[in-house]
């Protein structure tokens, strides 16, 4: 008899309660080995992919891409033996009976959107599961009858679930995975055709199966959708962006094509949300400096020949870093937070140091761990490796944690200087500038150095304008001259 095992949505960490589907890396029927790449879903903080738990086949996908899904709901099912003998079909009543137990276990928000075409893909994998068992002897019919269900817990967590000791397989991810598109009783010769391609086809009314593909293997391409798009509705794609435009891929364009709403989920969300909250809840003042920092351009220079940073990237990012942290040693006070519920204040003895980062999925705030207690070369390296995971979207959720203290580079941008918001929970952000050649008072003389601005934002129910102005014209001094950072080392 078959056995079958649930694979429920785990707890990607931070205590989420729920998370987006982003992409399916298998269909039903494919077969699957443990630790194999199974899905990628996107939470509030982060993107995860999910390994697969089991050795098996794949008999349900119970989640859709863009289903927003409860930790804890069942989103797959496999059958761990599918060389078993199979189980007697059931009675009709006992199937309706079965696939409604499983849809109900996904969570209330997103089980409408999941229930339809869960029954229609239930449908189309029974009659597709005799030819794929023809095709490959590995891969075993899904049988929707009453077999052994072997479920997970619940409450498991993301790290090691469903892996199995001994086990360390892995298959390379499939990022260009198709997926066959069929019309009704088009199971033996589906069409086939990438997921940007079908969400366009789908935006624009198109029917699949009545397009003639031109891409290698009988693949439906873009332009056949766009062709056929033409011919009914010429300014639709006029200004549709394409899909070198990630932020659009999950919204849905207008009739006439002229704008695509895009629902705000994950990232998005959550940053509005700590926005909003940060600025009608913490007062906020900021302090501007305007710095000559041609010693420190010169350090950089210095740096990037030396031989001892020659594995790391050297940037004038790395020596205002250094230097808010040794203002932070110089005025402890500033490196604090503000408990409401307890009506304290809490200064903390360690300077977990924030980065904010510009990504694909909006903005992102990882913070380098004890970072006070870095020398120069190992906060180069912290720096690149968090700024590198965030561009791709691999932060850790610990990462993004417990920040005390955040800079903001708007110089890269061309931009001179800013306000910036608060990271919640924080008492300071440092904003800084472009770097740009400039004339200056040096020495008695007007000389070209190089000068940038700063501005430091500050809780001003925890820093008074004093600690806040000390606090910048300390990293102010060590900018303009970095050795000043050896005397308060």
């Amino acid at each position: 008899m078959p056995t079958f095992e649930s694979f429920r949505m785990p707890d990607a960490g931070e205590g989420l309660t729920e998370a987006d589907v982003v992409t399916w890396h298998v269909k039903v029927g494919d077969t699957v080995e443990v630790n194999q790449p199974l899905l990628e879903v996107e939470t509030a903080k982060s993107l995860v992919e999910l390994p697969c738990p089991v050795d098996g086949v794949v008999t349900e996908l119970l989640a859709e891409v863009g289903d927003t899904v409860d930790v804890g709901a069942v989103i797959a099912t496999f059958d761990v033996d599918p060389g078993g003998e199979a189980a007697p079909a059931p009675a009709p009543e006992a199937t309706a009976a079965s696939q409604g137990a499983a849809a109900s276990s996904v969570s209330a928000a997103s089980s409408e959107a999941i229930a339809a075409p869960q029954a229609a893909a239930a449908s189309s994998a029974s009659q597709a599961a005799p030819a794929a068992v023809a095709s490959s002897p590995a891969t075993a019919p899904a049988p929707s009858g009453a077999a052994e269900i072997v479920d997970e817990p619940a409450g498991a967590v993301l790290v090691g679930y469903g892996v199995r000791a001994g086990s360390a397989k892995r298959r390379p991810r499939r990022d260009d995975a198709l997926e066959p598109i069929g019309g009704e009783g088009d199971s033996e010769y589906p069409v086939l055709a990438k997921p940007p391609v079908r969400k366009l086809a789908k935006e624009l009314g198109i029917d699949l199966t009545t397009i003639t593909p031109s891409g290698i293997g009988g693949l439906v391409t873009r332009e056949d959708v766009e062709s056929a798009a033409k011919s009914f509705s010429p300014q639709v794609l006029a200004t549709y962006p394409g899909d070198d435009q990630p932020w659009l891929e999950s919204g849905t364009m207008t009739k006439d094509g002229r704008a695509t709403r895009v629902p705000v989920r994950s990232v998005r969300k959550r940053t509005a949300e700590a926005m909003v909250s940060s600025a009608f809840t913490a007062p906020h003042v900021t302090v501007f400096l305007t710095v000559d920092v041609t010693e420190t351009m010169n350090l950089v220079a210095r740096l990037k020949k030396d031989r001892e940073f020659a594995d790391v990237r050297v940037t004038p990012l790395l020596i205002v870093a250094k230097a808010l942290l040794l203002a932070a040693r110089r005025h402890p006070e500033i490196n604090a937070s503000w408990d409401e519920s307890a009506q304290e204040i809490v200064y903390k003895h360690y300077v977990n140091l924030g980065i904010a980062a510009s990504t694909p999925r909006g903005l992102l705030v990882p913070n380098i761990k004890d970072a006070h207690r870095l020398p120069l070369h190992a906060l180069a390296d912290e720096i690149q490796e968090l700024t590198g995971l965030a561009r791709e979207s691999k932060t850790p959720p610990s990462a993004l944690r417990d920040g005390t203290i955040t800079i903001t580079n708007v110089g890269p941008l061309g931009i001179d200087t800013g306000t910036p918001i608060l990271n919640p929970g924080e008492a300071a952000i440092l904003a800084f500038g472009a770097i740009r050649e400039q004339p200056w008072v040096h020495e008695g003389e007007i000389k070209i150095r190089w000068v940038t601005q700063l501005a430091l934002s500050v809780d001003h129910r925890l820093v008074d304008g004093e600690l806040g102005a000390r606090v910048l014209a300390d990293v102010g001094r060590v900018m303009q001259d970095p050795s000043q950072g050896l005397v308060w080392a």
